[in-house]
């Protein structure tokens, strides 16, 4: 099996999992419905259209730069005037992730070349919310594990300058079986369709990778344990 790797970065995202009227909420990573809807606009998938050849990839994202949640609210009017509700939307600010799709080689080189071209816009959860650069990594002969072990770090220059020496990423991906279940979301798109628009659950598993950080400029570094003056 071959990965897919994408870059996940811009001034805002927002990845929900289930929230709906009044409260929009996002998750702190992107989520597998998202990713594959950003696949699916990529490759000209319209959302009454099935999504068969993309529902079986394994996916998984690394937290390089996890931002800010930030919340929004907005108001509206409807046609006669009338005062709609008031919305709270929730999104993340200066994020930066890396995601991991693995698959059959031939299905994940389409996708690569559809996102270098794609059919219909590309956004980060939200239609407001555009990619800060290029999506696509490339296609890699590794595993999904490997891949968001090794990957160089994507996060800023000056998030990097502000981090420690070590840094700990967030790793989520989908659980296999046999492993401990995290959490479980109703993140597997079944359709995107507005009139039957559909999720099934999805169980997580959650690790961390740890990685040096050459451009901390950070004079102290170490880590902080505030029960060190108790040792005498």
């Amino acid at each position: 099996m071959s990965v897919l790797l994408l870059r996940l970065a811009g001034p805002m995202q927002a990845w929900g999992a289930g929230s709906r009227f009044a409260r929009r909420n996002t998750e702190i990573a992107p989520t597998k419905s998202g990713v594959i809807g950003l696949l699916a606009a990529a490759k000209g998938i319209r959302r009454t259209e099935p999504l068969t050849d993309l529902l079986g990839l394994e996916f998984g994202v690394r937290l390089d730069q996890p931002g800010r949640i930030m919340r929004d609210f907005q108001t509206a009017h409807t046609a006669d005037g009338k005062s709609a509700p008031l919305t709270y939307r929730f999104y993340l600010a200066d994020a930066a992730f890396l995601a991991a799709v693995r698959g059959d080689l031939r299905l994940l080189t389409s996708l690569d070349e559809a996102l270098h071209r794609p059919h219909f816009p590309l956004y980060l959860g939200r239609r407001s919310f555009p990619p800060g650069g290029p999506v696509s990594l490339g296609v890699h002969d590794s595993t999904l594990d490997d891949a968001l072990t090794t990957w160089p770090w994507l996060a800023a220059d000056w998030y990097r300058q502000r981090a420690a020496n070590t840094v700990r990423l967030e790793v989520i991906r989908d659980a296999r079986p046999g492993e401990p279940i995290d959490e479980t979301i109703p993140d597997v798109p079944v359709s995107f369709d507005p009139a039957h628009r559909q999720h099934t659950w999805r169980a997580v598993h959650r690790s961390h990778v740890t990685i040096t950080n050459s451009d901390s400029t950070r004079a102290d570094t170490a880590e902080h344990d505030p029960l060190s003056l108790l040792g005498g």
